[in-house]
This record gives C-alpha cells, sequence and structure tokens, in this order.
C-alpha cells in the first residue's frame, strides 16, 4: 500500500509552516494540501496555534500591573527572609 503523502505532509508541517524545508518539499506538500481537505484542516489549526501563540508572545502587560506584580513580589521575599 502506497502512502497519498499524508504521511509525509504531516511529519513535515511544522517545518513547512515555518518555511524551514527545501523549495521541492515545499512544493510537494503545497500540492498535497491543495488535494487533501483533511491534510489541510490538519495545517490550518497547526498555523492558527502557531498565529496565536505568536501574537501571545508579543503582548506585555500594562506597566501598572507590572509594578503592582513586582511590588507584591518584593513585598513576599522581604517577609520570607
Amino acid at each position: 500500500m502506497t502512502d497519498c503523502g499524508c504521511d509525509k505532509a504531516r511529519r513535515d508541517l511544522e517545518e513547512y509552516l515555518r518555511n524551514e524545508v527545501c523549495h521541492t518539499e515545499h512544493t510537494d506538500i503545497t500540492e498535497h494540501l491543495a488535494s487533501c481537505e483533511a491534510c489541510r484542516d490538519e495545517a490550518l489549526v497547526a498555523r492558527t496555534l502557531t498565529d496565536v501563540v505568536a501574537r501571545a508572545c508579543r503582548e506585555t502587560a500594562p506597566e501598572e500591573l507590572r509594578d503592582q506584580v513586582l511590588a507584591r513580589l518584593r513585598l513576599a521575599q522581604s517577609t520570607h527572609h
């Protein structure tokens, strides 16, 4: 039984989404995703998760909240010494 390309597409999906596969592999996976709904759905979920995590990593706490947290940490450290 020969694989229709799903195993390879799924195995290399993370690298593909980060553009870390060679041009030939990129083309092969792109073509496979165009014809395979199950792998295309998996790629969409992976891309969405990657985008959400990337956005979350760029966000920072408001300065006031950051100052409050640091003040409480300093207080907790000073009372436990």
